[in-house]
């Protein structure tokens, strides 16, 4: 298949506007093309017209077609906030989970580091075994960015740092760092960045791609409910979106598979430079090493 004939369809789902932006501007904001180092806009504009053999459109100035506007951010919206001031177990404000559900299997996270961390500051002398290094009991576990109060879930980062960061230490706090080890076949759902992991390529006809794009706003939208900066004051009612979205993963139908749901979910790290896995039932990770480190500085910027 000829180049051409790939983005033919993704040109369809854009008209002309002159108020708009061009093509090369849409194509690398909607779908992260174009978006490479090795190449800047005017490169990425001659590419575009050489792939449709016409330099006239990718001139032209563009939006979204309103053909395939989605009321689905709207939505969330309304959800999110009746979730947190109105309604929390029974709201009638709804996500058209079916749509959600089958874009789900495209975000499944592959090639997963073998080891992932957890850190607890140390509370004396005594370091932390593997055993209490898990998540706290189903009667003591609080609200968390991705359980809710009396759900336990583990929360792991890809690094050591990123572990500790997480904890928010005191500089001069001792903190203990246990490894864990994933279970294999464990289906983790990458919200970091969508865009990044779907290609409008791979759907064919501009129907399908038109929807995909404001599928992967709200996509977008959800991933930033688990990296939201939230104060420990307010984490109570600030949480229950994101809690929201993984009760929803975690029991969201695969497809015809035995089991049904999903196992949990990658999420850059609001404090650190890593990136936090929530995993569902802390018993598909196994416990490994437990090393103490010192907290020698903690890092803040502004605005």
């Amino acid at each position: 298949m000829q180049l051409a004939d790939l983005f033919a369809p993704l040109v369809t789902i854009y008209e002309e506007d002159e108020e708009g932006r061009t093509l090369v501007e849409w194509f690398a904001q909607d779908w992260n093309l174009f978006n490479s180092a090795l190449i800047n806009e005017a490169g990425a504009v001659r590419l575009l017209g050489e792939i449709l053999d016409n330099g006239e459109v990718t001139r032209g100035l563009f939006r979204p077609s309103k053909r395939f506007s989605s009321d689905g951010l709207a939505r969330w919206e309304q959800l999110r906030h009746e979730l947190m001031y109105v309604n929390r177990y029974f709201p009638n404000a709804n996500l058209d989970v079916d749509r959600l559900s089958s874009l789900l299997p495209a975000l499944i996270a592959e090639d997963l580091p073998e080891r992932w961390y957890r850190a607890r500051l140390m509370d004396g002398g005594t370091p932390y075994t593997i055993e209490e290094m898990g998540p706290p009991p189903a009667r003591r576990s609080s609200h968390g960015r991705a359980n809710p109060p009396g759900i336990p879930y583990l929360y792991l980062g890809s690094d050591a740092v990123s572990a500790i960061s997480e904890v928010r230490p005191h500089t001069g706090e001792m903190a203990c760092v246990a490894e864990f080890q994933l279970a294999e076949s464990l289906r983790i759902i990458d919200l970091r960045d969508p865009r990044t992991r779907m290609s409008p390529f791979s759907f064919g006809d501009e129907d399908k791609i038109g929807a995909l794009r404001e599928d992967l706003a709200l996509l977008g939208r959800l991933g930033d409910e688990l990296t939201r900066p939230v104060l420990p004051s307010g984490a109570a009612i600030d949480y229950v979106p994101s809690q929201y979205l993984c009760e929803l993963i975690k029991n969201a139908p695969y497809g015809g598979a035995e089991r049904a749901g999903y196992d949990g979910v990658l999420y850059s790290s609001s404090v650190g430079g890593g990136v936090n896995l929530a995993l569902f039932d802390p018993a598909r990770a196994i416990g490994g090493d437990v090393v103490q480190h010192r907290v020698r500085r903690v890092a803040v910027e502004l605005n």
